[in-house]
């Protein structure tokens, strides 16, 4: 086919329609940024949910950037029906090597309807134990930005598999606890106070206040020390306080252990508990020759 001199490419790419099948795409790319910059708000109130939210205007932007798409095949003479026909072939032989993505958005459709965690929720993975604020969530996987100031994508396929525990889904604070043990004849109620007002000290401890309701058990809002078990070498006391900061836990269990060591070493009347061991020697223990001073004795 013989193409037409240079001058008349103008009017003859009019004619074909490709002018306008570009037209039609840009005026689509620009149609869904308009949608979502108008339909946002009515979106984000009605969902209520940052990740839902994100995914309908997805959603809305890629549907018409596909209208834009079909208008402009309609504008070239591509007819669509043959192409319907060409893609559900290609899409049949497809399916097999795009199983793991079609799997990772249906995951991303379970993860989004069972709402384990949202987007700027504070999760732990405990398969790995890596800690993260939730940065975006799609059909396809969920983004994590971690503590360690990286990044982490997670196919949803692979995350909704795997036990995750939301720091934040509704109450920040997080319990924590300590154990640590003191010999039998110091003071057992002087320790326990010890520990309960050093944790107490720490700015990101809950020092008193109504009880915290989890579920249907109250548990008292101060650090509490108690009992844990009666030793070989001392008894074993565990502190348990809440923490106000679920990504400072590190820095406030370290804090906590510091203010309780320092309590604990200026005490006259309480004494860490370590190991001790004591070697008696009887007429049953036999014989031991020994050196000292340089003089042989038996």
């Amino acid at each position: 086919m013989a193409l037409p001199p240079p001058a008349e490419w103008g009017p003859a790419i009019l004619e074909s329609g490709w002018a306008y099948a570009i037209l039609a795409l840009v005026a689509s790319y620009y149609l869904g940024k308009v949608l979502v910059r108008v339909l946002g708000r009515r979106v984000a109130r009605r969902f209520e949910r940052p990740s839902v939210t994100r995914t309908v205007l997805r959603v809305i932007r890629t549907g018409a950037l596909v209208v834009g798409v079909l208008v402009a095949m309609r504008l070239i003479g591509v007819p669509i029906t043959n192409i319907a026909l060409s893609v559900t072939v290609f899409s049949a032989v497809l399916g097999l090597v795009l199983a793991p993505i079609i799997g990772s958005v249906i995951n991303g459709l379970f993860v989004l309807a069972d709402h384990p965690y949202e987007i700027g929720d504070m999760i732990e993975l405990t398969d790995t134990g890596q800690r993260g604020f939730v940065e975006d969530m799609t059909l396809r996987y969920t983004k994590i930005f971690t503590l360690e100031n990286t990044f982490l994508v997670i196919p949803n396929s692979t995350i909704r598999e795997r036990d995750v525990i939301n720091y934040s889904a509704e109450d920040e604070r997080t319990r924590l606890e300590m154990t640590a043990g003191v010999t039998y004849e110091g003071n057992l109620q002087e320790a326990r106070q010890i520990m309960e007002d050093g944790a107490a000290e720490v700015p990101q401890v809950i020092s008193g206040g109504p009880d915290i309701r989890i579920g249907s058990a109250r548990y008292p809002a101060a650090p509490t020390c108690q009992i844990e078990a009666f030793g070989d070498h001392g008894i074993t006391l565990t502190l348990r306080y809440w923490a106000t900061q679920p990504y400072r836990l590190s820095a406030i269990s370290s804090a906590v252990h510091e203010r309780v060591w320092d309590r604990l070493e200026a005490a006259p009347d309480v004494e860490i508990a370590y190991p001790h061991q004591h070697h008696v020697f009887d007429e049953t223990s036999g014989t031991a020759r020994v050196d000292l001073e340089g003089e042989r004795r038996s």
